[in-house]
């Protein structure tokens, strides 16, 4: 008897990130997004991971959503999918995907395939609790939930081997449903909620886990990785200041305003764009030499890819890995174990060219060498 894979998209995830709206929950939002011309990239996402799992295409009945909820992404991977339930076309909501999800799981589907962020997860969650498998694609601009593969090819790797292996040798876990108040978010306030656990297959390194703060036994560390950043300054630079709290002490001992979960920019030690968007960064940037300082996502390693997407892959191709200045404390990578640094920045070119090592200002005079990979 064939495996029965579900598929769910959420077809506007992501469309605010580059776009500096750290989210797209709510009607007002998107569409802010899109007149902001904000662009989801969950259905090439969803493409990405699917064509992972091509090989199996004989051995697995693929069971979807109508037209942009995962029929039409099915379709374009090479797949001849069986569509079930009834959506308006452009007007999806959450209780759609929910609906979905709870169909899924009524037709016995042995691994459910999700495309969105947080707030996708949280809507499965709500919908089948921990009665079903699932892996999430990462396709929004904020995910904290441990439910996501670290990206889309891997989430696909992670069903190949689901699916095509005797179930029973994969490991399955529960892993943690995170969503955060968008509007907090909006206005420089980090308050998340733990909405439950999910059943997920694990294998090493093609989870991302979740997401951990800093702690305040690291401020020292912070305050000398400021100093340091500050001393390698120079003029007649552009600096493209990513989110975090390893990064907010940089703008502090320069006496600048910082948009904690957002991007700023700095030219000759002064602030010239504050919660910029992707395109803003791009003005900035004409004429000018330019680089980028980012921190680690704790928990996660992520450099680049969650929650700065601002800072897309136009932008890091125009100013080059070599011009990249990456920021964590020793804490925050030890905390990593033997992972590597991690980048997903929609682009495969991309993500080639920032593979490799480099090394992360640890403190005053202090390296470390990391891997990154993608």
């Amino acid at each position: 008897m064939k495996k029965k894979l579900g598929l769910i998209v959420n077809p506007i995830a992501g469309i605010g990130g580059r776009v500096g709206l750290k989210g797209s929950d709510g009607k007002d939002i998107l569409k802010k997004a899109i007149a902001l011309k904000g662009k989801s990239e969950s259905s090439s996402r969803t493409i990405q991971a699917l064509e992972r799992i091509l090989k199996l295409r004989e051995e697995i009945e693929l069971i979807t959503y109508p037209h942009q909820m995962g029929e039409e992404e099915a379709r374009i991977a090479g797949f001849c999918p069986r569509v079930i339930g009834q959506i308006k076309r452009n007007e999806t909501t959450a209780g759609d995907t929910q609906k979905a999800a709870q169909e899924m799981l009524n037709l016995g589907t042995d691994l459910l395939f999700f495309t969105g962020g947080d707030g996708t997860a949280r809507d499965i969650y709500l919908a089948i609790g921990s009665r079903m498998p699932v892996i999430g694609i990462p396709a929004g601009v904020k995910i904290h939930s441990a439910v996501y593969a670290t990206s889309p090819k891997n989430a696909g790797n992670l069903a190949y081997l689901y699916l095509k292996e005797n179930t029973k040798k994969i490991q399955i876990g529960e892993a943690e449903v995170m969503d955060i108040d968008e509007e907090a978010f909006r206005n420089n306030r980090l308050s998340a909620k733990l909405y439950g656990y999910l059943k997920v297959p694990y294998e090493k390194n093609l989870l991302q886990g979740g997401k951990t703060g800093s702690s305040p036994s690291e401020d020292s560390e912070t305050e000398a990785v400021a100093s340091e950043v500050i001393n390698l300054m120079q003029k007649d630079y552009l600096y493209i200041i990513g989110s975090g709290t390893t990064i907010q002490p940089i703008m502090k001992k320069l006496g600048l305003a910082n948009t904690l979960l957002g991007v700023d920019a700095i030219y000759n030690f002064k602030l010239i764009g504050s919660d910029l968007n992707e395109n803003q960064i791009l003005t900035l940037m004409k004429g000018k030499k330019t680089k980028i300082i980012v921190t680690i996502v704790g928990g996660q390693g992520y450099i680049f890819g969650r929650g700065n997407q601002q800072i897309s892959s136009k932008v890091i191709k125009k100013v080059g890995k070599e011009n990249i200045l990456v920021v964590g404390t020793t804490n925050k990578i030890i905390s990593l174990g033997n992972k590597s640094l991690l980048v997903d920045t929609g682009e495969e070119k991309v993500n080639q060219m920032l593979s490799g090592y480099i090394k992360v200002i640890t403190g005053i005079n202090e390296r470390m060498l990391i891997k990154i990979d993608y």
